[in-house]
């Protein structure tokens, strides 16, 4: 009973910490997007730390095109995506879709145009059916099984016991890391928004598994908005721009034969992770860049 009172102080108090991130009491609905993003000038520091993790930053992603963010460990990758879900505000400088400040959206509204498959895969306790539905609650059992075909997720779920119905444990444990993937890719190509955020690490899964998720995620992308955290050479050799980040500054931008050609930054984390003259061969699925310091 003490133990259980005390972690049940601890949960309330995280239930009654205040929400940062709040709606503008004049919020407008974004009733669809075209996939623009613009970061004007942005700054960006988390609560309690001293160095910007971001630093006036300015990005203009264009809509239906695919961006590649690459650079090492810390550069700002990951808060570039968390602030295109305003998961937080900048400090300073603001970030547009479609011109809209998103601080004059409703989150609801927002994320209802962006699709996420991150590398930490969450699955409910439930049916693998329920887990796909979650990207859209009105879709039809049809539309699960068709994004369950474009995900490559199709067969492995007909091998399950009860097929769609089987339940896949706490966090998915009941199934492996590639099949947790698929399942929130799947889940993604069910959404269908026109923006897509990726954290697409692979380096836990077997080259067959790898593979497959590859493959499902070039069926995903195809006509959307993506911007990509960059694991592996093959996804920056299909990008129509690779971001470079250091120190929280976007250092160069340009196409992978581009920026090779400019003999900048860029090249030296090439030089140091792939060997010369492998452009065109996919390494092992280690994370790109990030053994850079």
């Amino acid at each position: 009973m003490q133990r259980s009172i005390a972690a049940t102080e601890g949960i309330f108090a995280i239930l009654d910490t205040p929400v940062t991130i709040q709606d503008a009491p004049d919020a407008k609905t974004l009733q669809s997007s075209q996939g623009r993003i613009d970061f004007e000038n942005v700054t960006f520091r988390y609560a309690g730390t001293s160095i910007d993790a971001l630093s006036h930053v300015t990005l203009k992603i264009e809509p239906g095109k695919s961006y590649a963010l690459v650079g090492a460990s810390g550069a700002g990758k990951s808060t570039i995506l968390s602030l295109i879900l305003r998961l937080y505000d900048p400090t300073s400088g603001a970030v547009r879709i479609d011109g809209n400040d998103l601080r004059g959206l409703t989150q609801q509204s927002l994320r209802e145009q962006i699709g996420l498959v991150t590398q930490e895969t969450f699955l409910f306790h439930d049916t693998i059916y329920n887990n796909i539905i979650f990207g859209r609650l009105d879709a039809t059992r049809e539309d699960i099984y068709r994004a369950a075909q474009m995900a490559y997720a199709h067969e492995f779920i007909l091998a399950q016991p009860k097929k769609y119905d089987t339940t896949v444990g706490d966090k998915g444990m009941l199934l492996s890391g590639g099949q947790q993937q698929r399942l929130a890719i799947a889940r993604a190509v069910l959404k269908n928004a026109p923006i897509l955020l990726l954290d697409e690490a692979t380096s836990a899964l077997d080259s067959e598994s790898e593979k497959q998720i590859q493959m499902a995620l070039q069926t995903l992308a195809a006509g959307k908005t993506v911007v990509a955290i960059a694991h592996r050479l093959s996804t920056i050799l299909s990008s129509d721009q690779i971001i470079v980040m250091e120190n929280g500054r976007v250092k160069e931008i340009g196409t992978h034969a581009e920026l090779l050609a400019q003999s900048g930054y860029y090249r030296r984390l090439y030089d140091l992770q792939f060997n010369r003259g492998a452009e065109h061969k996919d390494p092992e699925p280690e994370e790109l860049f990030e053994v850079v310091s």
